[in-house]
């Protein structure tokens, strides 16, 4: 029984194995992406990763030790050379696999794996849509606030300093209102203010008759 043995046999012996997935590598690396059934995608990619962080890595050691396990000078010269380029600022995850359905036939899992950098649908600007950013916001200096807020105050200064007394502007327009006024009263009825006139200043007569008819009293 396999309990608790995390690897994937692939019903294969360990030589086979290790001969099947070093040529699938190579593949992958010269096509940048290649179809197979699931489990062996999966297998694939615990394989690829760490030749894939060894090639970040352009030095003779590495490049010995990736040898080891590919036997391709081919797939070294590529790996070592535009892949390691592309890859240079991605901490990880350098292959995606993208599940395809079942293959007619046996029914079997199929799968594509692909190198992520090399997909244009899913990174259309390439390597700069790899950086991921954690801040929401930008810290701003003094220095920048203080420059910011000198325009909105002076802009704000010769408003307030403009700004007039509310007498200094109420007076006007009531001179404005009540002159037109007094005017075209005068003109539509000038006995009416006449009138008026008189009554103001004429002596309130009944009031001394008032007082005389006490006296003869």
């Amino acid at each position: 029984m396999r309990h608790g043995d995390k690897i994937n046999n692939l019903g294969r012996t360990a030589a086979h194995r290790r001969a099947m997935l070093a040529n699938m590598t190579n593949s992958l690396i010269e096509h940048k992406r290649i179809t197979t059934t699931l489990a062996k995608a999966k297998a694939l990619r615990r394989y690829a990763e760490p030749l894939l962080t060894k090639a970040k890595d352009n030095s003779t050691h590495s490049r010995r030790i990736v040898f080891g396990y590919l036997q391709s000078k081919e797939a070294i010269q590529e790996l070592f050379g535009p892949i390691a380029e592309k890859i240079g600022e991605r901490p990880g995850g350098y292959v995606r696999i993208i599940k395809l359905g079942f293959r007619r036939g046996d029914g079997a899992d199929m799968a594509m794996i692909e190198l992520v950098d090399y997909n244009e649908i899913y990174n259309p600007k390439g390597k700069d849509a790899a950086k991921k950013k954690t801040r929401r916001g930008r810290r701003t200096s003094k220095a920048a606030e203080a420059a910011a807020a000198a325009p909105k105050a002076a802009k704000v200064a010769p408003i307030v300093e403009a700004a007039p007394v509310v007498e200094d502007v109420v007076a006007p327009v009531e001179e404005e209102v009540v002159a037109p006024v007094a005017e075209v009263v005068a003109e539509v009825a000038p006995e009416v203010v006449a009138e008026a006139a008189a009554e103001e200043t004429a002596p309130e007569a009944p009031a001394a008759e008032e007082t005389k008819e006490g006296e003869e009293a």
